[in-house]
């Protein structure tokens, strides 16, 4: 299994003394009541007063600012304390913020984890076992009715909507400056943004390209909402959509043209590798041997940092209890695996794009 440095250091071999390694297994009996405790001192701004307090607060003084009770204040920063959130000075009995606790109020990615993991997967993970001995999302019905989450999401409540779509723009909009380089690196007047969403990616192309016409192709209900999104917005005349349902192996992709680009972001890991090959082989009927599709993935084994991997593994388990049962966050060696399998050869992967982002580049064989 390829894995990346970091990542070879961590999964390759015993690291833990015994006690570490039980006090491991504890956090993850109580993973469900240490999210909660986390996610109430954000949200309460206990964490960011603790931060903000020159030489600590005790649980009278949290109380008080805080507005809750004695109680309260004693049962959270007791247990933030063991959590590893926050310290506590033994002679004043001060509590101070620890630099796990600077994390979850400071690191971006780490609040938007948060609120995905709170606002759209918390109460279907519930259902996480009978998802993967189904292989259907299970843990979907707790949001509505509807075979993915894909279908549903302009019709979800909008702080889960912000939650969701705040958790898929980070990871590519952090990639996108360095996209842009690569995919206009060839100068492509057409591209074809399969799986476009709400055409944040269109709009960075256009900008970015006063030549290029992008093509979007998406669920007929995402066609209606990215065309909401890019109206009256600079370049938005050289946008069109599709809509589509790629899950329906008989719906081609548009073949009056062949597109000098074919981009799918974070768009593959919503699919089984079935259905991936399904849907790279009809890409290959618009394309020509000039043509170059664009393949960027957060692939899990090739990370700089080890917590990434940690992220993506687990974001694996959403697509399995709420997406749609069957898809992942793939290993670089399966979606190299899937690409040669549906005609395709690719041609160099970039990495360390924005959050952990690859892109894989492939020609037609």
């Amino acid at each position: 299994m390829n894995l990346f440095p970091d990542l070879k250091k961590k999964y390759t071999k015993e690291r833990l003394s015994a006690q570490e390694a039980q006090r491991l297994a504890e956090f993850i009996a109580f993973g469900p009541v240490i999210f909660q405790t986390a996610r109430i001192m954000s949200k309460w701004g206990i964490l960011e007063m603790l931060r903000n307090s020159d030489s600590g607060m005790t649980i009278e003084e949290v109380a008080k600012e805080a507005a809750i009770s004695i109680y309260a204040a004693k049962c959270l920063l007791e247990a933030s304390l063991c959590i590893g959130i926050v310290l506590i000075d033994d002679k004043t009995d001060r509590f101070t913020l620890s630099k796990t606790g600077w994390f979850l109020i400071n690191d971006p990615a780490t609040k938007v984890n948060i609120d995905f993991n709170h606002d759209v997967n918390y109460l279907g993970w519930f259902n996480l076992e009978e998802s993967l001995q189904k292989g259907k999302p299970e843990g979907l019905k707790t949001l509505g009715d509807w075979p993915t989450v894909y279908e549903g999401l302009s019709s979800l409540p909008k702080h889960i909507q912000d939650s969701w779509f705040g958790f898929d723009h980070f990871y590519s909009n952090n990639s996108f400056d360095q996209a842009l380089e690569i995919v206009f690196s060839n100068k492509p007047k057409t591209l074809l943004d399969v799986g476009g969403n709400t055409g944040r990616w269109a709009l960075r192309c256009v900008g970015y390209d006063k030549d290029v016409n992008v093509t979007i192709l998406d669920l007929p209900q995402q066609i209606g909402m990215m065309k909401e999104n890019i109206k009256g917005q600079d370049g938005a005349e050289r946008i069109d959509g599709l809509g589509v349902n790629l899950l329906d192996e008989s719906t081609d992709m548009p073949s009056d043209r062949k597109f000098a680009a074919i981009w799918m972001s974070q768009f593959l890991d919503c699919f089984s590798e079935e259905q991936i090959v399904s849907i790279l082989r009809r890409a290959t009927k618009v394309m020509d041997k000039k043509s170059r599709l664009y393949i960027m993935e957060t692939l899990w084994d090739r990370q700089r940092f080890e917590p990434a991997a940690l992220c993506l593994t687990l974001t694996s388990l959403y697509f399995t209890a709420i997406a749609n049962g069957n898809s992942k966050m793939y290993h670089s060696e399966d979606m190299e695996r899937l690409v040669k399998e549906a005609g395709l050869e690719l041609e160099t992967i970039y990495d360390y794009l924005g959050q952990g982002h690859s892109i894989m580049v492939c020609k037609l064989k």
